[in-house]
């Protein structure tokens, strides 16, 4: 059981949701990105997701695509951000989750890189590009490693393909709220819960939901039906528009973990 077992339990002994904060590495700085860290945590977030910067995203919007774009212009580097995470490992033990594509996974070697996310002390890993399918090496690395693979459900996805995603997530599902790229909404779809429901019917591993939840309220509805909310966009947003101004990252936090920890 790692630390991201760990915590779905205690918030299910707590009666509560688990608030999963993403930011992006690097963004303003690396530094500034473990300040930021620990600063979303004593705010309230129960898991933390860094995004690694990658030039061409897949399901990222225009928000975490410029603050990947900044990052990547000040040479962030994956190895840079494994030391990153090690360096956080030291001053918090909340769970962190890498959200990365798989090209820089597979430059960096798949076993050196489970092997270093081992000794930076990450949780778990999403990697939006690589179908479930066709991850069988990364699932069975996950497993040796005790790392927790995490993949996506979307809208359109068959009751088949959500039962086979179910089965090999480990840690929780992440479910897609809506098609499309990631961004802030001021509405989101209607089928959510049914949706959800349905998943977890198929499975008692913990529902995270994310994409498009950019307030309080949608925060707090989501958190009625799933065992998670993740919210990332306006949290990236926050951090740029704010150039990562610690007070005001951690008021637009702590409004969101009361939403989601009160529901």
């Amino acid at each position: 059981m790692n630390r991201i077992d760990k915590k779905f339990k205690e918030l299910r002994r707590q009666k509560k949701k688990a608030f999963i904060a993403y930011i992006t590495a690097g963004d303003p700085s690396l530094a500034m990105t473990e300040n930021i860290v620990i600063t979303l945590e004593k705010s309230g977030v129960d898991i933390i997701e860094i995004g690694i910067p990658f030039s061409d995203p897949l399901a990222d919007g225009p928000t975490i695509q410029a603050a990947s774009q900044r990052a990547l212009e000040k040479r962030v580097n994956l190895k840079d951000i494994l030391g990153m995470a090690k360096r956080l490992r030291v001053r918090t033990d909340i769970p962190i989750v890498f959200m990365t594509y798989f090209n820089p996974v597979l430059k960096y070697g798949l076993e050196r890189f489970f092997k270093s996310c081992g000794a930076s002390g990450v949780d778990g890993l999403i990697v939006p590009d690589l179908p479930c399918e066709e991850a069988k090496d990364l699932i069975a690395l996950g497993k040796s490693s005790g790392l927790s693979t995490i993949f996506l459900i979307a809208p359109t996805s068959t009751p088949t393909r959500i039962k086979n995603i179910a089965k090999n997530s480990r840690g929780f599902i992440y479910y897609v709220s809506l098609t499309g790229v990631t961004g802030a909404r001021e509405r989101l779809p209607n089928e959510i819960v049914s949706n959800v429901r349905l998943i977890k019917s198929m499975t008692d591993k913990p529902v995270a939901v994310g994409f498009g939840i950019s307030n309080p309220d949608q925060a707090r509805g989501i958190a009625k039906v799933a065992d998670g909310v993740i919210v990332g966009s306006a949290i990236v947003k926050v951090i740029g528009e704010e150039r990562a101004a610690i007070s005001k990252i951690s008021n637009f936090a702590k409004g969101l973990a009361r939403a989601i920890h009160n529901a």
